[in-house]
């Protein structure tokens, strides 16, 4: 209910009767005798009708006095300070002019305090009495919040929660690992250890935490958040003050945590200077660079000063907002956006002849198992062939650094996809032992937020309602970040000699039914209750594990402590060339079976699961055996015919197929076909 403007205006004209009568008062020390001999009347009769008249033209009657602001102090002085010179004018010209008794300079200065004061501080103490009211009034509607952290930052949060009219939270506590703040209070409100957060969420009946920006180590981070998903406690976070708008925060800034956030390690320590001396100055070229391992890449690499970066895809709208991001957010001009395929040869010998690219970045790759499973023959033309053809030219044109980006499934693969990345990886390392460009190799698991993984699969689900699909309950996955996905593949780039494949410490790996249950309790849902989980099964070529990168027997330590390099064989380029050369025309026949064949002769740990081309691993394995059945009875018979020592007989059997350079005798090779 309002205040109607009449009343305020009735009550402010009472007050400056009343301030009149005390400045008198005061002036003359209680004396009425005096106070009556003096020109009380007068000064009535000037002051009031000016006071009025300075009322009805600023209008300070018809503001809401439960909202009062300094505005509207600002606005009430000005009104009273100009209500009193004018009065004062005004009786200094009737005295000169009548002779009428002159409202005393004494009495003019006093009422102007006493009117101001008193008008200001009664609307102040009208506007703490409502929202007072009001708060004993919304207090069973508001949600009780903790604050993590005693900073600033904390205190702005709290802040801006009171402050918003959007905003339904009443902060009760803050909590801080930090004793020092243990007992104090921020606001009025009591801090406390993080150790007493779940007495704090029972006693309070608290429903979010928000955490404010000062947040803790990564791992206490977590723990915090499983503790309050247990509860089902909601948690948001604050943007780093860098974000806040125009220095402030807004209510609206404050988001609910995600899961990204909840799976993250702490800040990876890059060796910067290294990554520098490697990129400084040099023409860069960024395959797949639309997509979000490529475009993180390019978004890195602008803050080490390359000469120029080629940007290189064939998505065009993604090209086009990655180019609008490097001009308008990261101020970089450096750079060349080139549409084109990799598979395209006329292309790449147009964008090598052109740039001369001295660094080579290779994020281009099809990389969803079901799809690759269904069609191999475009995971070959496309990952096989195209980084063929990428490492050829990035030979001819004497690139310094070829660093590819590979995946976990290449390890043991188990299906088309994960097999032709362990191609490319036998390819590209096999070109390192014959030329001056230094092939590097990068392997890590799936990435956080990448287009098309689990994770925006899983929130388009829960938008919708459900149910959220897992292919499995056991199955479980290795997750990074991609931001930290792409620092290491730069500094894998700087640790490189060529060779090598790199591997990276992807953390533990995470269950995804249990990636699913944390985002629905992140989402504020209730599974069974307001969402279900459905599962679907194994999907073509998929497995229920991936491969521990970081197993210690299959990896050696480098310089960089959440990088390792792989334990791999090495392969003889005329061999792995002539090999890829007859899988590559295969591709072209689109012969399903006979592909996959040769990708399992090429790759022998290559193992189908879930897959139609397990019939291969079977025929395999029956072929396998006969050969040796038949192994074992020829060599009994020249055991027989020829008595020599076991170790003399299985030396002299070996078949010399190279000469000293590991070309095969009497065989041709070309480098670009």
């Amino acid at each position: 209910m309002q205040t109607p403007r009449w009343v305020v205006f009735l009550i402010d004209t009472c007050i400056i009767s009343v301030s009149i009568l005390a400045s008198y008062l005061l002036r003359f020390n209680f004396d009425l005798v005096e106070i009556i001999s003096q020109s009380l009347g007068v000064t009535f009769a000037i002051l009031v009708p000016s006071r009025i008249l300075s009322f009805v033209i600023s209008k300070t009657y018809s503001g809401l006095v439960r909202y009062t602001s300094t505005k509207d102090a600002m606005r009430i002085s000005i009104t009273i300070i100009t209500g009193s010179v004018f009065a004062f004018t005004l009786s200094a010209i009737l005295t000169y002019t009548f002779g009428l008794p002159r409202i005393p300079l004494s009495i003019a200065i006093l009422d102007c305090i006493i009117a101001m004061a008193v008008m200001i501080i009664s609307r102040f103490v009208v506007k703490s009495l409502y929202l007072e009211h009001r708060n004993m009034d919304m207090d069973s509607l508001l949600e009780n919040v903790v604050i993590y952290g005693a900073s600033e930052s904390a205190l702005t949060t709290k802040r801006t929660l009171d402050r918003d009219a959007g905003s339904n939270y009443k902060v009760v506590a803050f909590i801080d690992s930090d004793d020092r703040f243990k007992g104090k209070s921020i606001d009025g409100v009591k801090i406390y250890k993080t150790s007493a957060l779940e007495e704090i969420i029972e006693k309070h009946n608290v429903k979010s935490l928000i955490f404010a920006n000062d947040c803790p180590s990564k791992y206490k981070k977590n723990m915090i958040i499983e503790l309050c998903l247990n509860h089902n406690i909601k948690v948001m976070s604050t943007p780093t003050v860098n974000n806040w708008i125009n220095g402030e925060l807004s209510f609206k800034q404050i988001k609910n945590i995600r899961i990204e956030d909840l799976l993250e390690r702490d800040p990876i320590q890059l060796e910067d200077d290294k990554i520098r001396m490697e990129i400084l100055n040099k023409t860069v070229l960024v395959t797949g660079a639309a997509g979000s391992i490529g475009s993180e890449i390019v978004r890195q690499l602008t803050r080490f000063n390359p000469k120029k970066i080629i940007v290189f895809d064939q998505a065009e709208s993604p090209l086009y907002d990655l180019e609008l991001e490097l001009r308008e957010k990261l101020n970089f001009e450096n750079f060349e956006i080139v549409i084109g395929d990799i598979t395209d040869r006329v292309r790449l010998t147009e964008t090598f002849e052109k740039y001369r690219p001295e660094v080579v970045y290779h994020a281009a790759a099809y990389k969803h198992v079901p799809m690759m499973e269904n069609n191999p023959s475009q995971a070959v033309a496309n990952n096989v062939k195209g980084t063929k053809f990428l490492a050829d030219f990035s030979v001819k044109y004497n690139v310094q650094k070829f660093v590819m980006v590979s995946t976990d499934k290449a390890v043991n693969p188990t299906n088309v996809m994960g097999c032709s990345k362990r191609i490319c990886e036998i390819y590209t390392q096999s070109l390192n032992s014959m030329f001056q460009t230094k092939f590097i190799t990068t392997r890590f698991g799936n990435v956080l937020g990448s287009n098309g993984s689990v994770i925006p699969r899983f929130k388009a689900q829960i938008e919708k309602g459900g149910p959220v699909t897992v292919t499995h309950p056991e199955i479980t996955r290795f997750f990074m970040t991609i931001p930290e996905a792409c620092q290491l593949v730069l500094q894998a780039g700087t640790l490189g000699n060529g060779g090598e494949i790199f591997v990276f410490d992807m953390g533990k790996s995470v269950k995804i039914i249990d990636l699913a249950k944390k985002m629905i309790k992140l989402s504020g849902l209730s599974l069974g209750k307001d969402i279900q989980i459905a599962y679907t099964g194994l999907r073509p070529g998929e497995k229920l594990y991936e491969e521990v990168l970081n197993d210690k027997e299959k990896t050696l330590p480098t310089t960089h402590s959440q990088i390792m390099v792989a334990k791999v064989r090495e392969y003889d380029f005329s061999i792995v060339s002539e090999q890829i050369n007859e899988l590559i025309a295969l591709a072209d026949c689109r012969d399903n079976m006979k592909i996959v064949a040769m990708m399992k002769r090429i790759v022998p740990e290559f193992k189908s699961e879930n897959s139609v081309y397990e019939e291969l691993d079977n025929l395999n394995a029956a072929a396998t055996d006969n050969a040796a059945e038949l192994s074992s009875k020829t060599a009994d018979k020249e055991k027989e015919k020829y008595p020599v020592a076991e170790k003399d007989f299985q030396k002299k059997s070996r078949i010399v197929y190279s000469n000293k350079k590991g070309f095969p005798i009497g065989k041709k090779f070309s480098l670009i076909h």
